[in-house]
């Protein structure tokens, strides 16, 4: 299944997206998709649902956030192995872990900030999991059981906030409109495999990056065994999983994003953003 939040900032109704691209209301079977609405006994509800007598959602709305409420939004840094050597780090030996605030979830197609004093804005195309169940001490083998499913995330970064303004890396990553999810929650049924899933973005056009969950470091299983060992994940909750190559600050000259500037970018199978940045 395809699920999607869509309508006015604030005021996301929850629907489906049909085989022909329709989006499909939900609001009779679910409020939102948020918390337990992921589910695996929730998401059999949908699944069962027929498509053609859900109410056809007219015209193009605004497409939110895919997840609802004030879920933890965790990610994942330096977990591509050509990533890591373009911006000349080591491999890490275990997962690297940082907090993105959950303010800066927005639309896969909403405006991103440029924050004031902001100089080094950069883009990163990120495959996200959403946990489906509670988890803790979750075994590799058994962790696949706690995902929903799948979305394309932009883990938008502010370099001079994130690596110069000592601290840690959350202060570059939460400002609003900095978590870009969606447009679809594509359910784990869905994906045949999550580790050979083709990934790029576009600046103005160009293509910046070119990537494959291949080359993740530390593959979804392992991402959600070794996050329910230090933090009881919860239904919603979103996890970005790192971003292959081509970002602004591995160029040489590295290159930054500025107002006025497009960014898009996709996963195969998981759906397109397109975002403009503007002022704050």
């Amino acid at each position: 299944m395809k699920l999607v939040r869509y309508g006015e900032v604030g005021k996301e109704k929850p629907g489906l997206v049909d085989k022909s691209g329709q989006i499909r209301e939900l609001s009779a079977h679910i409020a939102d998709l948020a918390g337990d609405a992921f589910s695996p006994a929730s998401l059999a509800k949908i699944a069962a649902l027929d498509p053609e007598k859900l109410p056809a959602v007219s015209g193009k709305p605004r497409i939110g956030a895919v997840v609802g409420g004030s879920p933890k939004f965790i990610a994942i840094g330096l977990n591509y192995s050509d990533h890591a050597k373009e911006v000349g780090m080591a491999i890490p030996a275990e997962p690297i872990v940082f907090m993105k605030g959950n303010n800066s979830l927005c639309g896969p197609n909403d405006k991103v900030e440029k924050p004031r004093g902001s100089t080094k804005l950069d883009w990163e195309c990120e495959l996200a999991i959403i946990i489906g169940s509670r988890a803790k001490y979750v075994s590799e083998a058994d962790a696949l059981n706690y995902v929903a499913g799948y979305a394309v995330c932009n883990d938008v970064s502010e370099r001079f906030f994130q690596l110069e303004r000592l601290g840690q890396w959350t202060k570059g990553k939460s400002h609003d409109t900095f978590g870009p999810l969606g447009p679809w929650l594509v359910t784990k049924d869905e994906i045949a495999d999550v580790q050979k899933l083709p990934m790029w973005t576009d600046v103005n056009g160009k293509r910046c990056q070119t990537g494959s969950t291949a080359t993740m470091i530390f593959g979804v299983k392992k991402i959600v065994s070794y996050l329910s060992e230090i933090m009881t994940l919860l239904p919603g909750d979103v996890i970005a999983t790192g971003t292959p190559p081509g970002v602004g600050t591995g160029m040489k000259p590295p290159k930054y994003l500025n107002v006025g500037d497009v960014v898009t970018l996709g996963i195969e199978g998981l759906g397109e953003q397109r975002q403009e940045i503007i002022a704050a």
